[in-house]
């Protein structure tokens, strides 16, 4: 498993965990592409636009790998403002390779991606 040098472990003053310390021995948790409601709490919000935020500082538009980035984390961003890289995609390998999708994460996080 890849340990991004640099990257935030969570967001500031929280328990918004942004990587993980070490590799599950049963395997990377499956990317999924979860729902996000209107409703969403504003912290919840704040932690996806850091984490968003974070990935952009770190890789721009360039393709990345999944390695020590959480699942849960990425989840509430996959499908939209993080796509797969690759064809065929294994959403349970720590070697995925994921972009961000900028037009996309403009439109939902303007303040997070620059322009």
């Amino acid at each position: 498993m890849l340990k991004h040098r640099g990257f935030p472990g969570r967001l500031a003053g929280t328990d918004f965990q942004f990587t993980i310390r070490r590799a599950n021995p049963k395997g990377a948790t499956p990317l999924t592409q979860r729902e996000r409601f209107a409703d969403r709490r504003p912290a919840d919000r704040r932690a996806d636009a850091a984490f968003l935020a974070a990935l952009w500082a770190q890789f721009g538009d360039a393709p990345f790998e999944r390695g020590n980035l959480d699942a849960g984390r990425l989840s509430w961003l996959f499908g939209r403002e993080v796509i797969a890289a690759e064809d065929p995609f294994d959403p349970a390998s720590y070697e995925a390779l994921l972009k961000i999708d900028a037009a996309v994460a403009r439109v939902s996080y303007p303040e997070a991606v620059g322009s």
